[in-house]
C-alpha cells in the first residue's frame, strides 16, 4: 500500500468519526441536530465523499502501476537530471567549440553558453570568483578533453610508463625498503649452524623513501584569432601542452636534481658510469664499450632494460660485429617494435635528452623498474581564463601535472665477488 494512500484512508476515518460524534451528542441529549450541527455534519460529509473520490484515483493507478510492471517502491524519490552531466565532454564535439564558447562567455555582457557552467556550483551574490564565471576566472575544462592532454603525453617516446608508477590521492607516499644482498654483512643472513650450538641472530635492515608531488605547469595564452579557427585551435594546443609536459617529466626523470621535481636517475649516487677502452679514440663506439655496460647491469634487469643513444651516436653502431655476427640490428623481422632496431637484443631509443656525441652519457642503458614515481590521480588537472592577458586580447590555458620519483636503490650494488658495482642506471662515460 503506497503511503499517499494510507493518509487518504486516515482522513476518511477522521471525517466519519467527526460524523459520528456529531450525532451521537445529540442522541445521548435526546434531541435533535442543532442547525450549527446540521451544517458541520454537512460539511464533513462533502469532505468524506472528496476524500472517497480520491481513494478511488488512488486505488486505480496503483492497479494500472501494477498491471504495467511498474511499482514505485514506498519511500522513493524520483528526480530529473540532465543526461549531458554525464558526458565527459559536457557536450562539445571538440576543443575547439569549448574554446569558442570560452571566449564568448568571456566578454563583457556576452551570453554564456549553459554547457559551460555543467557541474558547477551556483556561486553566492557575487561574493567569490569561481569557475562558473567567465568574468571571475574562468570555465573548468571539461574532463574528457583533459584526458585526451595526458593521453598525448604519453606517447611512445615517454619514459614515466616505463618507471614503476602509483597514483596517488594526497599529497605523497612513503615507501619501504631493504638493499641489503645475502652476501652482504647486515640483513636477514643465514649461518651453518653446529648442533647444539647458540645460533646467530639477525634482523632486517629496513629503511623508507618518501615521495612528495612537485608541480609541473603549461600555461598557454591563445590570441582571439586563432581562438576564432577551432580546426586549428583543436590540433595546435593539446599537442603543444602536452609536448611540453612529456619533455619535462622525461628530462627530470633522468637527470632532476630532486629539488622541486623528481630526482633523476643518473643524479643519484646508485647510476654508474663506465669507462671508455683504453686508448678510444673520440666519436666511437665500441664493442667493448656495450658488452661492458651490459655487465654493470643489476640481475635481471637486462630483458627490461632500454638503450638510451643521441641521435649522432647511431651511425656508430651499424659496423659494429661479435665475430661474424652485427650486434646492431636495424629495422627488421627480428626488431618489431622498435623504431630503431636493437643492440645486443635490446631496443633503441634515440633521445634528445642523450648528452651530445663522446660526453658522458651519450649512451646509456636503463631499467627504469627501478625507478619510482608517484603522480596524482586524475592526471593533468586543466583550467582556462581570459583574464590574466586581457590586455593582450588572448585567453590562458593552463595544465597542471603533479609528479615526483626517484631511484629505488640508493647506491649502486655491490657484487659478492666481482670487482665491479652493478646498477640499473649506466652511462657511458666521455671518449
Amino acid at each position: 500500500m503506497s503511503k499517499q494512500l494510507r493518509e487518504l484512508q486516515a482522513r476518511k476515518a477522521k471525517q466519519v468519526a467527526a460524523m459520528r460524534a456529531i450525532t451521537d451528542k445529540a442522541a445521548s441529549e435526546n434531541r435533535d441536530l442543532t442547525d450549527d450541527e446540521v451544517a458541520a455534519f454537512d460539511a464533513e460529509r462533502a469532505g468524506l465523499e472528496r476524500t472517497a473520490a480520491a481513494i478511488s484515483r488512488e486505488e486505480a493507478l496503483i492497479e494500472a502501476e501494477r498491471s504495467a510492471g511498474v511499482m514505485i517502491p514506498e519511500g522513493a524519490h524520483i528526480s530529473v537530471s540532465e543526461n549531458i552531466e554525464n558526458d565527459a565532454r559536457r557536450g562539445f564535439q571538440s576543443f575547439g567549440e569549448f574554446a569558442m564558447a570560452v571566449r564568448a562567455g568571456s566578454q563583457r555582457n556576452g551570453s554564456i553558453d549553459q554547457r559551460l557552467v555543467i557541474g558547477a556550483a551556483a556561486p553566492g551574490a557575487g561574493t567569490y570568483a569561481n569557475e562558473a564565471a567567465g568574468t571571475d576566472g574562468g570555465f573548468l575544462i571539461p574532463p574528457a578533453f583533459s584526458t585526451d592532454i595526458f593521453t598525448l603525453s604519453l606517447e611512445d617516446d615517454a619514459l614515466l610508463p616505463m618507471t614503476d608508477n602509483i597514483e596517488v590521492g594526497g599529497n605523497g607516499m612513503t615507501f619501504p625498503k631493504d638493499e641489503t644482498t645475502p652476501w652482504g654483512t647486515d640483513g636477514v643472513r643465514a649461518y651453518w649452524q653446529a648442533e647444539a650450538s647458540q645460533a646467530n641472530a639477525t634482523k632486517p635492515k629496513l629503511g623508507v623513501s618518501t615521495l612528495r608531488l612537485h608541480k609541473l605547469m603549461a600555461l598557454t595564452p591563445v590570441t582571439d584569432e586563432l581562438l576564432s579557427d577551432a580546426n586549428a585551435l583543436e590540433s595546435y594546443l593539446p599537442g603543444l601542452m602536452a609536448r611540453s609536459i612529456r619533455w619535462k617529466t622525461n628530462e627530470a626523470i633522468l637527470f632532476g636534481t630532486g629539488a622541486g621535481q623528481p630526482e633523476g636517475a643518473f643524479n643519484g649516487a646508485a647510476a654508474v658510469v663506465q669507462a671508455k677502452d683504453a686508448g678510444q679514440a673520440t666519436k666511437t663506439v665500441s664493442l667493448g664499450n656495450v658488452s661492458n655496460m651490459i655487465a654493470r647491469l643489476t640481475p635481471g634487469s637486462f630483458p627490461k632494460s632500454t638503450w638510451l643513444i643521441t641521435p649522432d651516436a647511431l651511425p656508430s653502431l651499424f659496423s659494429l660485429q661479435l665475430g661474424n655476427y652485427p650486434i646492431y640490428l636495424p629495422i627488421s623481422q627480428g626488431a618489431q617494435g622498435s623504431p630503431y632496431g636493437t643492440l645486443m637484443g635490446r631496443p633503441i631509443s634515440v633521445s634528445q635528452h642523450a648528452p651530445a656525441f663522446s660526453a658522458q652519457g651519450d649512451i646509456s642503458l636503463i631499467d627504469l623498474s627501478y625507478y619510482r614515481t608517484i603522480t596524482k590521480a586524475g592526471g593533468v588537472q586543466t583550467a582556462t581564463s581570459m583574464h590574466l592577458y586581457f590586455d593582450a586580447d588572448a585567453t590562458a590555458f593552463r595544465a597542471i601535472f603533479r609528479v615526483d620519483g626517484q631511484p629505488k636503490i640508493v647506491n649502486p650494488i655491490q657484487q659478492a665477488k666481482g670487482a665491479n658495482t652493478l646498477s640499473p642506471f649506466i652511462q657511458l662515460a666521455a671518449r
